[in-house]
């Protein structure tokens, strides 16, 4: 992984967390996730026709994320409101780059050398770190637990689909522009159903901060396609699976969450996971 690509993983990483706080802090879980989808069907609309249209073989992959989103949406809204932010975040995104480093070999033939493996399994652990401070003199809530597990397996589901997707587009801006129209219509429709009539004043009081939601959401997963197209999907998913520090601080400074030094030294695990990863002899 180059410097570049680093960098713009990391970014996607801070981007990422900020929308999904975004998410959490809107309190009827819907209209959060109806605004950020939505905004990015609009922005993919207004992409499409400025950049190269998916090629034949890409479209497969680009359907297949469509739908693997929809139930990741399902199982994230579930899972903020069943869960702490700073415990649901963590334990949904830690669960995704080990998925994602197996899928990654049985499926795009990526076999991580010593070092990258090493980084994966030491920023996992980190990660998990970060997830079980989250439960630490809590008793644990199996419903809101077992819905964060399911949405890292749908992350790690559409990571791999769509790294291979981007990779056949041709365009990786085209690919972005594309599934967030496609995909970003599924949960909007379902709103327009069940809020007949009364949509706009449903969603009118969040409307301000879904949409900018929406925004941080497109740029987050645009850099990681475009990283997916340079690096291999691994360390890509290991390496953006550090938004959970930012969540983990998010969820000190805006909704009181305790970070403790525990925290803190899981986040030097996946520093020290990262090193590894960028390891180059």
């Amino acid at each position: 992984m180059t410097p570049l690509v680093t960098a713009a993983v990391l970014l996607a990483a801070v981007t990422h967390a900020g929308w999904n706080a975004i998410a959490h802090r809107i309190t009827d879980k819907l209209v959060g996730f109806t605004l950020i989808s939505g905004g990015g069907l609009v922005i993919g609309l207004a992409l499409a026709p400025f950049v190269a249209f998916p090629a034949a073989g890409a479209w497969p992959y680009l359907l297949a994320s469509a739908a693997i989103h929809l139930a990741y949406y399902l199982l994230l809204m579930t899972s903020f409101r069943l869960g702490d932010f700073g415990q649901a975040y963590p334990i949904a995104r830690g669960t995704a780059p080990l998925v994602v480093t197996v899928l990654a070999a049985v499926f795009a033939h990526e076999v991580p050398d010593g070092w990258a493996a090493a980084g994966v399994v030491v920023s996992c652990a980190g990660l998990t770190g970060v997830a079980l401070w989250g439960l630490r003199g809590q008793r644990p809530d199996w419903a809101a637990i077992g819905a964060a597990l399911a949405t890292g397996l749908t992350i790690a589901a559409y990571t791999v689909v769509d790294g291979l997707g981007v990779r056949a587009s041709g365009s990786s801006l085209g690919y972005i522009a594309w599934l967030m129209a496609v995909q970003g219509s599924l949960v909007p429709a379902y709103a327009l159903w069940r809020w007949r009539g009364r949509t706009g004043a449903v969603l009118r009081p969040a409307a301000g901060l879904g949409l900018f939601g929406a925004v941080l959401s497109v740029a987050a997963y645009a850099l990681v396609l475009w990283a997916q197209t340079r690096a291999e999907l691994a360390p890509v998913a290991a390496l953006r699976e550090t938004s959970i520090i930012v969540g983990a601080a998010i969820g000190a400074v805006f909704f009181k969450e305790r970070f403790g030094a525990p925290r803190i030294a899981a986040a030097a695990l996946v520093v020290v996971g990262i090193g590894l990863m960028l390891h180059t002899g």
